[in-house]
């Protein structure tokens, strides 16, 4: 039989779970917008730190910030002051270029509208921000399969956006997203232009791309999507209100 105390050591030998390590931290992010009358503020003294692995839901009214502080995170826009540093990186302080190639090289977007073009097919969506890259095309062609193959649209990798449902265009979308293996996924209502059923079938997709490693960080106005996730971050008036972590 063990004892007490041979119970107590064995328990304190238990491996421990290692926290995750930090992705992106942001220190007193602040976006003012100002015109001759007044001043806006989009982000007030926004501190957040986000490790690799967690899905984050950012919720809150319109008008709160959400879609401004998307726009930092994918480095679509600048801040009146504070830091943001992705991977250990200060990246505000970075030259515009250099932020695009940060950008390309290791942000994925997931856009409510798709944002596919038209007139290139399935494929050549997904293939064309590895364009940008210095990569050997045999290994654009196997990053496209393979992403392709992961949200079920192999079969139409030869159609073009509008020969395929919206559910099917915002698949492509996370193809193209996903396809270049990025450190960050941004998400946009991703399911704001799809029915319920198309829509649940984007969220099963997102759940398993987190499961297999992705930290995602998704603008939701849909309670039961922001519950998907492991923190929940609520704006009001450009500010956090509140960090509630969910698991």
């Amino acid at each position: 039989m063990t004892s007490g105390a041979g119970q107590t050591r064995a328990r304190d030998e238990q491996p421990r779970e290692e926290p995750a390590k930090e992705l992106l931290r942001l220190e007193g992010l602040t976006k003012v917008f100002e015109t001759d009358e007044m001043e806006t503020h989009a982000l007030s003294e926004v501190n957040l730190s986000v490790g690799q692995g967690e899905w984050v839901s950012i919720v809150g009214p319109s008008g709160s910030g959400k879609s401004s502080l998307l726009a930092v995170l994918g480095l679509l826009d600048t801040v009146s002051r504070g830091r943001y540093l992705l991977d250990g990186q200060p990246v505000l302080e970075l030259s515009p270029a250099q932020r695009a190639l940060v950008r390309n090289q290791h942000i994925g977007f997931i856009f409510q509208s798709f944002n596919l073009i038209g007139d290139l097919s399935v494929y050549e969506n997904v293939e064309l921000p590895l364009t940008y890259r210095d990569m050997a095309a045999d290994e654009r062609h196997a990053r496209v399969e393979r992403a392709l193959e992961r949200v079920g649209m192999s079969h139409r990798a030869r159609h073009m956006p509008g020969q395929i449902s919206g559910g099917q265009q915002q698949r492509v979308a996370v193809a193209r997203a996903v396809a270049g293996e990025p450190l960050l996924l941004l998400a946009d209502e991703p399911t704001g232009n799809l029915d319920s059923k198309n829509g649940a079938q984007v969220m099963q997709l997102l759940t398993e791309l987190h499961q297999g490693g992705a930290t995602l960080i998704m603008v939701t106005h849909d309670p039961n999507q922001a519950r998907l996730g492991t923190r929940q971050v609520s704006l009001f008036d450009g500010r956090i209100v509140q960090d509630e972590r969910l698991r």
